[in-house]
């Protein structure tokens, strides 16, 4: 099958973009985790003791859809709700050794990506490209959290 014609120069950044896509896809896959999982992991990886209202805010998702995400996680070990003292009904999620130990080493595998994304462009080619997308980015609205 033949790559696909990409004729605009937007047709092109959408294609880097799904590189680094697919690279961030196929590091999750091979850990046997969801798109969701990862991110949550990540997330609890630095947010340590987390409640489940956050998780359910910075994934944009329902209480019950990130009950169950977590259900999936502590089966395997990944992740534990743990009471506050004083409140059995606070409880706080931390990523366990295994989960922390799981989910390291994905911003490497994304910046190895990038690395072989940018392979062909020399430092000053990198510096150009950057510049002329920090400037076409200046004008557009900021992604929201």
């Amino acid at each position: 099958m033949d790559a696909p014609r990409l004729t605009s120069t937007l047709d092109l950044v959408r294609w880097i973009g799904w590189a680094q896509q697919k690279a961030g896809e196929d590091w999750i896959r091979a850990r046997e985790l969801s798109f969701a999982q990862a991110f949550v992991l990540g997330y609890l990886v630095k947010n340590p003791g987390a409640i489940q209202r956050d998780i359910a805010a910075v994934t944009r998702t329902s209480a019950a859809s990130v009950t169950s995400l977590l259900q999936g996680l502590e089966r395997r070990d990944l992740v534990e709700r743990r009471t506050e003292s004083g409140d059995e009904r606070s409880k706080r999620v931390h990523a366990t050794p295994a989960g922390v130990e799981l989910i390291a080493g994905f911003d490497a595998a994304m910046a190895a990506a990038d690395e072989t994304i940018l392979a062909p462009l020399d430092q000053a080619e990198r510096a150009a490209l950057h510049a002329l997308l920090t400037k076409v980015t200046a004008e557009l609205p900021q992604p929201t959290r």
